[in-house]
């Protein structure tokens, strides 16, 4: 375990689920912890909890044992309100499916993630169209999901996760719905971007190309996270 206070730690985490008459155990007994401005990569088959465990990290989920630790902080002494209050302060989430609201505008959705957290003033907007000059759609601004491509719509949720400057991205197979070319410029947007604000990521992805492109790399087998990298 670091000396530095991390940014994320989980300590035992055990969750299983009811299958008719049986519970089938998922993860079972997942240690994890990364420092400020570092990455790690999740890889796994299908099905062997890696969406499970990045909703326990976000609070999304409760563990059946163990705890998660956000800069120290044991988010099971939270209330529900306090606890959503500050996940949208200290986490960023990034989805293979972008969830934009279709109805708003790139950087109406961009936008939204700051006006949730109470009043958008002048350095709200002047980060969301530094955003978006950053991922290349300083142009695109008005345009709505539907006019965008599916590499510009993960481009604007990637936006829309940095929005509100957190200290922890997770990003759950952020490329399964865009082709090859697509989605290494997206990979590599993400961890750039990440390392440039020191954010810590977290990349849940099947592709060895793009694992090996985060700073420390994992499998999740067996319920379990074992080190297949640096």
């Amino acid at each position: 375990m670091s000396e530095i206070n991390p940014i994320l730690q989980t300590l035992g985490i055990t969750k299983s689920f009811r299958s008719g008459s049986r519970d089938i155990q998922v993860l079972c007994g997942v240690d994890a912890c990364l420092e400020k401005g570092k990455s790690m990569s999740i890889r796994g088959s299908s099905g062997c909890g890696k969406t499970t465990l990045l909703n326990l990290v976000a609070g999304l989920e409760t563990p059946d044992e163990g705890q998660v630790l956000w800069g120290g902080q044991d988010i099971r002494d939270l209330t529900p309100g306090t606890l959503a209050e500050s996940r949208s302060a200290y986490i960023g989430m990034v989805f293979q499916g972008y969830y934009l609201i279709p109805e708003l505008t790139a950087y109406e959705n961009v936008i939204m993630a700051a006006r949730i957290r109470g009043r958008v003033v002048a350095k709200h907007r002047r980060r969301a169209l530094d955003l978006f000059e950053r991922i290349g759609l300083s142009d695109r601004l008005d345009n709505l999901p539907t006019q965008l491509s599916g590499g510009e719509r993960q481009r604007v949720a990637l936006a829309r996760a940095l929005m509100n400057q957190p200290e922890l991205i997770l990003a759950d197979e952020p490329t399964g719905n865009l082709d090859e070319h697509t989605a290494k410029t997206v990979i590599e947007l993400l961890i750039e971007i990440c390392r440039e604000e020191k954010a810590s990521l977290i990349l849940v992805t099947h592709n060895p190309d793009y694992a090996a492109l985060t700073d420390h790399q994992y499998l999740l087998h067996n319920g379990c996270l074992e080190n297949s990298g640096p």
